[in-house]
């Protein structure tokens, strides 16, 4: 692992309270009957995404600990894990297309788009590491959205607007961040610009929907 990046398992360690704070209320309170569930997918998503977050979390900790063996082993299983994690997203979108509100199914879409997108590109750079983890990054912080989504709404009340917009500038900013990060110390940033220009149509997207 590159050294200006060794940390990483640690900022990645902050998606377990940004996830508890997210969810607390609409699901992990109702633990252990769960009584206000009303599919039982949700349940399956949700395990299925807890593995997904717990893989990501692990894998950086494995590289710095230098287990290469291992970090091998568990991505092999993110080939069957990530298609998992995706059709765990299809009920909610069947859902929310046949509600009266269809285009909140763009959440559930819109982030799956870019899951698919980074994963894809990881995978395909698997033998280059330094490629590899940038697309990893975006990837996991996708995950930001659906958390952030709720966390201010929830606990600010800010608005669905105000909430993306939020959203938006946290994760772009971040991604701006992490391009300067690299360009002090000559490595290469790209993937973190395919981040910005996958975030953008996402942006774009969402204001047609609901801003129309």
């Amino acid at each position: 692992m590159e050294k200006s990046y060794r940390n990483l398992g640690y900022f990645f360690l902050l998606l377990i309270p940004l996830i508890f704070a997210g969810f607390s209320n609409t699901y992990i309170v109702q633990f252990p009957t769960f009584e206000k569930v009303k599919h039982t997918f949700i349940h399956v998503h949700a395990g299925i995404a807890t593995t997904w977050v717990t893989l990501i979390i692990v894998q950086p900790f494995l590289i710095a600990n230098k287990k290469l063996t291992w970090h091998r082993k568990l991505g092999k299983l993110s080939y069957l894990l990530f298609p998992l994690l995706m059709l765990s997203f299809i009920p909610s979108i069947i859902n929310n297309l046949n509600s009266d509100a269809p285009r909140y199914a763009f959440f559930a879409i819109g982030d799956g788009c870019l899951l698919i997108l980074f994963y894809c590109l990881a995978i395909k750079n698997r033998k280059k590491s330094s490629l590899h983890m940038r697309y990893m990054i975006a990837a996991a912080m996708v995950l930001l959205g659906p958390t952030v989504g709720r966390i201010l709404p929830i606990f600010f009340g800010f608005s669905e607007l105000a909430t993306q917009n939020i959203q938006f500038a946290i994760i772009q900013s971040i991604l701006i961040a992490l391009i300067i990060f690299d360009i002090r110390n000559g490595k290469k940033y790209y993937p973190y610009l395919i981040a910005i220009a996958g975030w953008c149509v996402h942006q774009l997207v969402f204001y047609y929907l609901f801003l129309n």
